[in-house]
């Protein structure tokens, strides 16, 4: 009866039975959980004779199922299996049209369907891994770069965020008012993208954000090469990667190879989420990107530069967390699920 996700037709008739075992009187009990008397006296006495099974609703008349356990079956078996040609996907009109000799609706097939939780309409994304032994190797050594700045180093995250598109409304938007949201013209004119190649200092939350023109190796090795040259050669440079093809291609090992003071850290394949960059690429999005409207391609790049030089203002570094469960601090709230962490 305390239970918060009890059913109140449940809890009621338990109130009644732990009311009659207290000897309460049938006329008091119907006062207290405002019910009549006769329905104090029948679940009361359907307790004493059958316990808690008594409290349970009887079966109620009705017409029989049209649809035998054959039936069901074979729309659960054909929900559960592939499609014909050229469908990817069952829905209910088709599992009724492919099961027609049965005679059941289309309303039905999707009763049939809800009271046992199968859902062909619905798709969830799913990744095989392939085996790497070395996935939570990588990935602890990253964690541990994050935790902890190897005495005499710095610690840089990078990566690319191509393809941001330039996009300007046709029509100004309209401000928002009260009891109205900012209104938005659905038409709107294409003047291509913009890609950026970012470093994020991870102790301290300065982004450095430059152009990308193109996203091959040799783009990438210039930018890191001017990375070199802004810190000061007695640090190390510990990168943090993910397992991009201009990251892992043979140029950039090569050049990397020849620079012992920059040691790379790979993040585990299919774990570039590791790479705490893209914290900052999702802070620009929400602000900048999502609802942002741009004239051309040097309007984006100038609005992205500005929101890193605003940011770097007031940077500091994330707090990270692995398990994805941010710890509150003050205001702090939590950070979405799929984000291993959140900036303070």
């Amino acid at each position: 009866m305390r239970a918060h996700t009890t059913p109140q037709r449940d809890s009621r008739r338990a109130h009644i039975v732990l009311l009659a075992a207290g000897g309460c009187s049938a006329w008091r009990i119907a006062e207290i959980v405002r019910v009549d008397v006769s329905t104090v006296v029948r679940w009361r006495d359907r307790y004493a004779r059958e316990g808690l099974a008594g409290l349970e609703d009887r079966p109620r008349s009705g017409r029989p199922p049209v649809h035998g356990p054959e039936v069901r079956l074979r729309i659960v078996a054909t929900a559960t299996s592939t499609p014909p040609h050229p469908y990817d996907g069952w829905s209910h009109r088709l599992i009724a049209d492919h099961l027609a000799d049965t005679g059941v609706s289309v309303s039905q097939v999707g009763r049939i369907l809800a009271a046992l939780q199968v859902k062909p309409h619905r798709v969830r994304g799913w990744l095989t891994r392939p085996a790497d032994p070395h996935f939570f190797t990588k990935a602890a050594d990253v964690c541990a770069l994050y935790r902890n700045c190897p005495p005499r180093s710095v610690v840089v995250s990078v990566d690319e965020k191509t393809a941001m598109a330039a996009r300007s409304r046709r029509h100004p938007d309209r401000l928002p008012g009260r009891g109205r949201v900012r209104r938005r013209e659905f038409e709107y004119v294409r003047h291509g993208t913009v890609s950026v190649t970012a470093a994020l200092d991870v102790h301290t939350g300065q982004v450095v954000v430059e152009e990308l023109p193109r996203n091959d190796s040799a783009h990438f090795i210039a930018f890191l090469a001017r990375l070199e040259r802004c810190i000061p050669a007695d640090l190390t440079i510990h990168l943090v990667l993910d397992n991009g093809s201009s990251h892992t291609s043979k140029a950039t090992r090569a050049w990397l190879a020849k620079r012992p003071r920059i040691v790379a850290h790979y993040t585990p394949k299919h774990a570039s989420w590791l790479n705490q960059v893209e914290i900052f690429f999702s802070l620009l999005a929400r602000a900048v990107l999502r609802h942002g409207d741009f004239s051309s391609r040097a309007d984006l790049l100038e609005k992205a530069i500005d929101f890193t030089i605003a940011h770097n203002e007031t940077a500091r570094p994330f707090r990270w967390n692995y398990q994805g469960r941010p710890r509150q601090t003050g205001h702090e709230s939590a950070a979405a699920a799929k984000e291993p962490c959140h900036a303070r």
